[in-house]
């Protein structure tokens, strides 16, 4: 098979039996096909706490540079597709960037998966910074919340959390459009925020 050819059946993110299921194979050359692929450099992998082995493979990767669903990728048990649009060439991405781009995109799964680069925030400043420069302070913060119900997160500093508390007058805000939690509405209160999740969709976190 061309390397092509499997490019094109095998863009996006793949474990080996999902390769083996998409190109109707056994492991041995599933394997292989990968092994040609990253020849070629299509392709960048990751391992999992579970040891097994994450396959992102698409054209871009031969350019260089990194996207924002691949960094969330990396630190997420929930795996996104990446569709290749958007990639950061010359800087490095960090996960405070990250986060306030998914928070941005408006998709579900996307936001979800992100919730676990609050694990590797460093620059507590900077988040805030990209937060307020996009009005999504108390997003941020609400989603900060969350993640700690679900993962281990290091405690933001008391000044973070201070500056992202809603004034007097703030009205409450959607981070997806008239979706709201039925399981967090302690965390809606105290940052007038609503979220769109409920403890279920955190079950892969745990």
């Amino acid at each position: 098979m061309q390397a092509k050819t499997l490019l094109q059946k095998l863009q996006g993110v793949h474990t080996i039996e999902s390769i083996k299921d998409a190109l109707k194979t056994n492991r041995e050359k599933a394997i292989y096909y990968v092994h040609r692929l990253r020849k070629k450099g299509y392709v960048k992998t990751k391992r999992q706490p579970d040891n097994t082995r994450v396959y992102y493979i698409s054209p871009e990767n031969r350019l260089g540079g990194k996207s924002y669903y691949e960094l969330i990728n990396e630190s997420s048990p929930l795996k996104v597709a990446d569709p290749g649009t958007y990639r950061v060439y010359g800087k490095e991405l960090k996960p405070e960037d990250a986060l306030i781009y998914a928070i941005s995109s408006k998709s579900l799964r996307l936001i979800l998966a992100s919730l676990a680069l609050f694990r590797k925030v460093k620059d507590w400043g900077r988040l805030y910074s990209l937060a307020r420069e996009n009005n999504t302070t108390r997003q941020v913060a609400a989603l900060y919340d969350l993640a700690r119900t679900c993962t281990k997160v290091k405690k933001a500093p008391k000044r973070f959390l201070g500056n992202c508390l809603p004034k007097g007058h703030s009205r409450p805000v959607y981070i997806i459009p008239g979706l709201s939690s039925d399981d967090f509405k302690g965390i809606e209160k105290k940052w007038k925020v609503f979220l769109p999740f409920n403890k279920k969709d955190l079950e892969e976190y745990r």
